[in-house]
This record gives structure tokens, C-alpha cells and sequence, in this order.
């Protein structure tokens, strides 16, 4: 029952903050939206499984740039009291974007300063007012050079503004985290920078490779392996350390 809470059937993680050393230290992480209608409660959840939740999905204002939780800020409000009443230790995150309808949004926000110092002001409040460890940014995906380059940008002011923040309260600094795509070169043509986005505690999203409804053929949905194509995880993670990130780095899911 507890899987009706992972938004994505296979993921592969890549820690680059958190480097476990042993097995009672390996991270199990997942997404619970709550944007979406689940056979699931939040207070269903059997968060001792887990070390680490993620609580998705927060939208961009498309005027402010500010965090907007729609009609779900409720399941977000307690969501990180709620897991923690049966696992204390679980580390919960708030996530933001998914939704591919907020890309033009997005791309406007990290093009400009103002908008930018915005949204991660916004980001950071929301994170601290409802009781989040983390933040998670998951834009399915920068399209164009500009994109990524603008991204990049993004991810250096709001890992600043989240360390002063953090060296400014009485508050332990939130863990940064960023979702990419399961290849160094999304699906537009554009390729993420390693130097820049490797940093970051990221975590590729290994599936989706065939999604009933759009696709006209039946396919697998997170392929491991696949000999005939690129649409697999194999192949996926080998383009990410041919470009840069080390093999002992990675963790499964």
C-alpha cells in the first residue's frame, strides 16, 4: 500500500551531500503530490520505511514568482507533523514544479534577478512555516542553452540564500536538492551542465520512458536495461558519469 506513494515507479539517486557509509545509512526516498487523488491518506503513510519524504507539488505564481500551493496548502501544512508522528527521524522536503503546464512560468522566473529573489525568498518561508527539512526543485525540463544556463544561476543564488538564512537563525540550513532527467540531454536537445548541477544532492529520474495515454504502443515504463534504444536506466546513468559524476557516488532506489 505504502508504494501508492511514490510518484515514479524507479528512481536512481545521486548523493553528493549525503554520502552514506554503511547500510543503516542508506537513504530511501519518496514522493507522496499533493495534487493528485490518492488510495492513501497522509496519515496512512508508514513513514518508518522511509528516511526520507518528499511532499510535492508547490506551483510558481505566474505574476509574483512566489510559491503557490493551490487548493492542496492543507496537505501540505501537515504533512511533516503527520509522517513524523510515526517515524521522529524522517526527513521531509518540499517540492516544487512537476507540473509540465508551469514551464513558460519557470522559464521567466530564472531569467530575471527580481524574480528569482522572489521565488527563493518565497521558497525558503514556506519550507520553515510548514515544518520542511529540504527543498526539492523538479522542473521536467530546461528546453533550450538559455534554460540550463539561467538554472544554473537559480541554484547558486538559492543555495546562498538558504545558507544565509540558515547562518541567520537559530535554524539547521535546509538540504537542496534538484530533480533531472534520467540523460544528461533532455528530450529538447539541451544538456544539463555536470560542473554546475553536480554540486547538488540530484536525483535522476529513471522512468517514464512509455506513458500509457502518450504513446500508441505498449512499452515498459522504467526499462533497466534495453539493448535496442537510449530509453533505459543503463543507459541513462552511464551518460551521467561519462560526463562527470562519479560511480561511487550513486545510490538506488
Amino acid at each position: 500500500m505504502e508504494s501508492n506513494i511514490l510518484m515514479f515507479v524507479f528512481h536512481i539517486f545521486l548523493f553528493f551531500q549525503l554520502r552514506p557509509s554503511n547500510a543503516q545509512d542508506l537513504i530511501r526516498a519518496g514522493y507522496y503530490d499533493c495534487s493528485e487523488q490518492h488510495n492513501i491518506n497522509v496519515s496512512e503513510i508508514n513513514s518508518s520505511l522511509f528516511t526520507h519524504l518528499i511532499n510535492g507539488f508547490a506551483a510558481v505564481n505566474s505574476t509574483t514568482y512566489q510559491l503557490s500551493l493551490l487548493s492542496s496548502e492543507k496537505c501540505f501544512s501537515i504533512f511533516t507533523d503527520t509522517v513524523k508522528q510515526k517515524s521522529p527521524s524522517v526527513i521531509t522536503l518540499l517540492s516544487i514544479g512537476n507540473r509540465n503546464g508551469y514551464h513558460s512560468t519557470l522559464v521567466s522566473m530564472i531569467s530575471n534577478a527580481f524574480y528569482r529573489k522572489s521565488f527563493i525568498d518565497s521558497s525558503i518561508q514556506v519550507a520553515r512555516l510548514y515544518g520542511f527539512q529540504g527543498l526539492d526543485f523538479f522542473w521536467r525540463y530546461p528546453n533550450t542553452k538559455s534554460d540550463m544556463f539561467n538554472m544554473g544561476i537559480l541554484l547558486e543564488e538559492w543555495r546562498a540564500a538558504i545558507q544565509l538564512e540558515a547562518k541567520n537563525s537559530s535554524h539547521s540550513e535546509l538540504i537542496f536538492t534538484a530533480g533531472v532527467y534520467y540523460s544528461t540531454s533532455t528530450p529538447s536537445g539541451s544538456t544539463y551542465s555536470v560542473n554546475s548541477i553536480g554540486q547538488y544532492w540530484v536525483h535522476v529520474v529513471a522512468s517514464e520512458y512509455s506513458i500509457p495515454g502518450e504513446n500508441n504502443f505498449t512499452d515498459v515504463n522504467a526499462a533497466l536495461y534495453d539493448p535496442a534504444g537510449v530509453e533505459n536506466t543503463d543507459y541513462g546513468i552511464r551518460e551521467w558519469i561519462n560526463a562527470g559524476l562519479s560511480a561511487n557516488n550513486s545510490r538506488t532506489s
